[in-house]
C-alpha cells in the first residue's frame, strides 16, 4: 500500500504540532522535541521540520510504500526530491537525522 508523503519546513514546531493536529484531526506518532513531528494517516504521511531560515516551504515529497525494496531518494524534472520508504526506513531515517525516536 502506498500513502502520499510531505515534509514541510515550519517556524515554530509547538504551534506547528497543534495547528496540523486540529487539521488533521490527530495526534502526531512522532515529535521529537524542538526537531520533527510525523503523522500518520490512513491515506496521508506528513512530516514538518522546525527550520525557521527556510519555513513554509517543502522540503520533499513521496511516497511511503510497503513494498518499497530500499529507501530511494530521485529529483523530478523541476528539482524537488522525491522519497520512497518504508515505515521502517523513515523510522532509520529519522533517527539518524534527528535522533533517537522515543
Amino acid at each position: 500500500m502506498k500513502k502520499f508523503h510531505i515534509s514541510i519546513a515550519v517556524k515554530n514546531l509547538q504551534q506547528s504540532i497543534e495547528e496540523y493536529s486540529t487539521k488533521l484531526n490527530c495526534d502526531p506518532c512522532v515529535v521529537i522535541a524542538e526537531k520533527y513531528a510525523l503523522w500518520r494517516t490512513d491515506t496521508l504521511n506528513f512530516s514538518i521540520s522546525q527550520k525557521p531560515e527556510i519555513a513554509g516551504t517543502v522540503k520533499h515529497i513521496g511516497f511511503e510504500n510497503s513494498d518499497a525494496q530500499n529507501f530511494t531518494e530521485t529529483h523530478d524534472c523541476n528539482g524537488l526530491m522525491w522519497e520512497e520508504f518504508t515505515v521502517e526506513m523513515q523510522r532509520q531515517e529519522i533517527e539518524e537525522v534527528y535522533g533517537k525516536i522515543k
